[in-house]
């Protein structure tokens, strides 16, 4: 499986999962309108991993939260092929700038360009996965929406430029869906790149 083939069966997968209308719902149990869109993060990386199942058999040899080796409390979000030989660890982030109320949240940003390890972010992800020994091969990816006047680039650009100060981090691979369901996220883009391991930096 090379990684462009992977992140063009994720927008795909992505595009299926919407089409089927799911419901998210809040933590207080309001009802949110149908589609992907405000779903979590890990609900909605969970709801493509089903329908690329079903899109090729290739993906239902896979793991979700695997523990990474000897740091059993840091968990891989995606994980191909069969342990203990992963072919893929995959971290997954999203970046949606708007809620279901088409209010921005601008502490979304922090998910992708923090830091901080506590965040959690796709930068420290890519330190974290260039330091460990998963699989022969791990990529970071980053799925979300884009909006008339909030396109994803300018963050995109921003991560690709901290992360190559950190990593060897790979070609650019990127993929897209539109009309989608929900009113407010109607369209987006997957991002993806090659995290090397350390004796391939530069």
């Amino acid at each position: 499986m090379e990684l462009p083939r992977l992140v063009r069966d994720f927008a795909a997968g992505f595009k299926d999962a919407d089409g089927r209308r799911p419901q998210a719902v809040s933590s207080t149990g309001r009802a949110y309108q149908p589609g992907i869109g405000p779903h979590t993060e890990q609900d909605s990386i969970r709801l493509t991993i089903a329908e690329l199942t079903g899109l090729d058999s290739t993906y239902k040899a896979h793991g979700i939260d695997v523990p990474y080796p000897g740091a059993i409390r840091q968990r891989c979000d995606w994980c191909l092929g069969s342990p203990p030989s992963w072919e893929w660890a995959i971290e997954a982030k999203m970046l949606r700038l708007f809620g279901d109320n088409g209010k921005l949240n601008d502490n979304m940003l922090t998910r992708v360009l923090s830091p901080y390890p506590a965040h959690r972010s796709a930068l420290t992800d890519c330190a974290k996965l260039a330091g460990s020994d998963i699989s022969d091969r791990r990529a970071i990816l980053i799925f979300g929406y884009d909006y008339d006047q909030w396109p994803m680039d300018p963050a995109i650009e921003a991560f690709e430029a901290l992360a190559r100060r950190r990593v060897d981090l790979g070609e650019r691979h990127v993929a897209g869906y539109e009309g989608l369901v929900h009113p407010v996220h109607q369209r987006g883009r997957v991002f993806a790149w090659e995290i090397r391991p350390r004796q391939s930096r530069r």
